[in-house]
């Protein structure tokens, strides 16, 4: 089979050439569409129900909403666990999938059966919803809007003002941004038009609270008319009736005494009012700012999503009124270059002391170039077969590069110095160079596969993993094994088309470093034969030392993961 391999490989030199710089395009080109995270996503597969509960308890909340939708979602297919939270006025439900289940598949299952529990809910002002396609590491962009004081508000306090500039113009914008799947506000007040009932003047003019409810809502609607043909035109008939302002609620009759109306602004104080609030967010401890956070849609790219988001940003700052400024303030894409840059680093230094050994030990330029090759080719086979796979450019799929770059090359190496090593025989100077190559990948092409195949099942149990720890260290195994599998590629098929271009036949001399090696090397081989004991017994004292030490030198679930930032947690009474 390998001869095959090998035959078919030398009389096709040119496609094997054309398809080797193409695997290396393609690599180059997959590398600038795959998802790029500073480590793997752990999150489990999770679809969050929110369900806002305005007055109630917690107590209240669990019983009449957390529970039945807990309840409604036990029995769906591949469901995990069900948790939830009940607070004051809010409940949240979470569903959690097993890691196989598609994350949308997983929505659809939840909101079917959110649909089929409405029935046994309270009434509510808003139904239950689900939350944003997102996960624990979506938190990818933070901004906050702050407002010179000579703003003009029409009217509204600035926190006010603010918060609704956020949340109906900032956040609208900002997602239309393709990969953002919510923006949060946070901090400031949401604006209400509020009607502040006298209770003296309810009771001079006999009117309850449930007349103004009433009165507002009937006279917060617009009605269609269908339409009036007119000669050759048609003229839509509607009744405007929506409120637009305070006066238009001040102006609303509730009854009439001795033909004069009562109107909600006699028994009440129509004005502009912020709505309770649980939260708040500052800037340097001095002003009070309005922030928004913005949610990276499930999968996608964490730096494409950012670098579409300061686009936007800037046309969002284009829209926004004079004096009212947006500062973003903290953004993934730092955290995820330095984090794959550190990697990308270790790969260039790697590669090039990897080509350096080679250049040195091999004393052949057009050797070291074959040689050379296998990295590139190598590692971008491997991020071919990530991007098929669906695994993100990341810490530790980077890492398993990284990890196997010096094996990269360890097939072709041998491959390439045996096929040089067989030119240089005289005794084989009238053979067909293509048969001194066929014969030279004969005898070295089964232990180079078998080499390689041990190192790969090594690896293979790292991908028996379950739960976090498979999603944690499989794409650093899967990696290692597509670059391996890359590598097997080069040495068994283009290696051998290339050395049939490159290398010439005739005797060389051995290089001087080669010579050098083997005269220090062979006296200590042979020391090594005469005390096959004590060699042994000093093999053996190094294992027991190393076990010894092994237990002393700590262990930890992932490296410490320094981002640059410092956050602050202060713990305190819930009723704080």
């Amino acid at each position: 089979m390998m001869d095959r391999i090998v035959r078919l490989s030398l009389r096709s030199r040119a496609v094997i050439v054309i398809a080797m710089i193409g695997v290396i395009a393609g690599g180059m080109y997959a590398y600038t569409g795959m998802p790029v995270d500073a480590f793997p996503d752990i999150s489990p597969i999770m679809v969050p129900v929110f369900a806002e509960a305005h007055g109630m308890s917690p107590e209240e909340v669990e019983r009449l909403i957390s529970y039945p939708i807990e309840s409604a979602m036990n029995g769906l297919p591949g469901v995990t666990q069900i948790k939830s939270t009940s607070a004051f006025g809010m409940a949240v439900v979470y569903v959690y999938f097993e890691d196989d289940v598609d994350i949308y598949f997983a929505r659809q299952l939840v909101a079917e059966r959110l649909a089929a529990a409405m029935p046994d809910l309270p009434d509510m002002h808003e139904p239950p919803g689900l939350g944003p396609i997102s996960t624990g590491l979506g938190q990818i962009f933070i901004y906050y809007l702050s407002a010179d004081p000579a703003v003009d508000t029409g009217g509204v306090p600035i926190d006010l003002y603010l918060r609704d500039l956020n949340d109906w113009v900032v956040k609208y914008q900002l997602q239309t941004v393709p990969g953002v799947t919510d923006v949060l506000s946070i901090g400031g007040h949401v604006l209400q038009y509020q009607i502040r009932a006298s209770p003296l003047s309810l009771r001079e003019y006999d009117v309850s609270l449930e007349d103004i409810v009433e009165t507002v809502n009937d006279n917060n609607r617009n009605a269609g008319g269908q339409f009036l043909v007119l000669g050759s035109e048609e003229h839509l008939v509607r009744g405007v009736g929506l409120l637009q302002s305070l006066d238009d609620i001040r102006g609303l009759p509730l009854k009439s005494v001795a033909g004069v109306p009562v109107t909600v602004g006699s028994v009440a104080d129509v004005e502009f009012g912020p709505e309770i609030r649980r939260g708040v967010v500052s800037h340097n401890g001095e002003e009070e700012v309005v922030s928004g956070l913005v949610l990276k849609l499930y999968g996608e790219n964490t730096s494409a999503v950012i670098e579409r988001l300061y686009d936007k940003v800037d046309e969002v700052r284009a829209s926004l009124p004079e004096g009212v400024e947006l500062v973003p303030y903290y953004e993934q894409a730092e955290l995820v270059g330095n984090a794959t840059g550190t990697v990308k680093a270790a790969l260039l230094m790697g590669a090039l002391l990897v080509l350096a050994t080679l250049a040195v030990f091999l004393g052949n330029w057009r050797t070291s170039l074959i040689v050379a090759l296998a990295l590139p080719f190598s590692a971008l086979t491997a991020v071919i077969l990530m991007r098929l796979a669906g695994i993100s450019a990341n810490l530790m799929s980077l890492g398993g590069i990284a990890i196997a770059i010096g094996m990269l090359g360890d097939g072709s190496i041998v491959m390439v110095e045996n096929i040089y090593r067989h030119l240089n025989i005289p005794e084989k100077s009238h053979h067909e160079k293509s048969r001194v190559i066929l014969d030279s990948a004969h005898e070295v092409s089964k232990p180079i596969v078998f080499s390689v195949a041990i190192i790969i099942l090594v690896f293979l149990p790292i991908l028996t993993l379950h739960g976090v720890e498979a999603k944690m260290f499989s794409p650093m195994a899967t990696t290692i094994v597509f670059a391996l599998l890359g590598s097997i590629v080069m040495a068994i098929v283009v290696a051998p088309a290339l050395s049939s271009l490159l290398l010439r036949k005739g005797k060389h001399a051995e290089f001087a470093v080669l010579t050098t090696l083997k005269a220090l090397y062979r006296p200590a081989v042979e020391w090594a034969v005469r005390n096959k004991g004590r060699v042994v017994l000093v093999a053996l004292a190094a294992f027991v030392v190393s076990m010894a030490l092994f237990p002393l030198i700590g262990t930890e679930f992932v490296p410490t993961l320094e981002e640059g930032s410092i956050l602050i947690g202060v713990a305190m009474a819930p009723s704080i």
